[in-house]
């Protein structure tokens, strides 16, 4: 095998969370957690390949997981940083997930530093390389269910948010409707006081009038966050 082109690089995990938004990499932006988590799995086995091959002499291969693995590296570091964003319960959850008693955070952490070892003695062509192969290839189904579980985590997460903001979305939807039922009868009240004041009572009537219009528009747009929190709640 030629090592000649092959350049070995370290990646260190560093914590994303003392970062703003537009400083995150670009393969971060833009995915919801749950996608993110799931890109985890397919970058897991992608690896393996993209290391098997390396192992076999294939340069761009070789700096092929090593993109791979950088990508893998900051998108789990920002995974398990979001319990710092996340509410009380929610994070509760993703923290079980990864350090609790059965957490999959020690796993995925060995299956990186596997990972970058390998790449490493492959890069140097040194010695024990097939025996990092062996155990790689060996640890594919368990880091795979362990991601499986992770992903499950973050689904759980996303979901219990989305039924929430409904929840709260359904109440403010009904608050302004009680709100508009008060305005629209306050505005047939004053209509009719309005015309019993006759001539005195024109810009009264005016304002009676413009009171009713608003009412009817609130009540348009009730129907539609309505309309839009059921759909919502059925496609969850």
């Amino acid at each position: 095998m030629n090592t000649s082109s092959y350049s070995v690089t370290t990646y260190t995990p560093r914590t994303v969370t003392t970062l703003q938004r537009a400083e995150l990499p670009a393969h971060i932006k833009g995915l919801s957690l749950v996608n993110l988590a799931a890109r985890q799995r397919m970058l897991s086995q992608r690896m393996i390949l993209q290391t098997l091959l390396a192992s076999r002499g294939d340069a761009q291969k070789f700096e092929a997981a090593q993109r791979s693995l950088q990508i893998f590296t900051e998108s789990q570091q920002h995974l398990q940083d979001t319990v710092h964003h996340l509410e009380k319960s929610a994070a509760a959850r993703i923290e079980a997930t990864y350090h609790g008693p059965r957490g999959v955070g020690p796993l995925i952490g060995s299956f990186m530093q596997l990972m970058q070892r390998t790449l490493e003695q492959i890069g140097r062509q040194a010695p024990g390389v097939a025996e990092s192969l062996i155990e790689l290839v060996g640890l594919t189904d368990r880091i795979l269910d362990a991601l499986n579980l992770a992903t499950t985590a973050f689904d759980e997460v996303t979901k219990a948010k989305s039924e929430a903001m409904m929840k709260e979305l359904a109440g403010i939807v009904g608050d302004i409707q009680n709100v508009a039922k008060e305005a629209k009868v306050v505005s047939f009240n004053a209509q009719i006081m309005a015309a019993r004041a006759g001539q005195h009572g024109r810009e009264f009537a005016v304002v009676a009038n413009v009171l009713s219009d608003i009412t009817g528009e609130i009540d348009g747009l009730t129907r539609k966050a309505a309309v839009l929190a059921d759909r919502n709640k059925l496609a969850a």
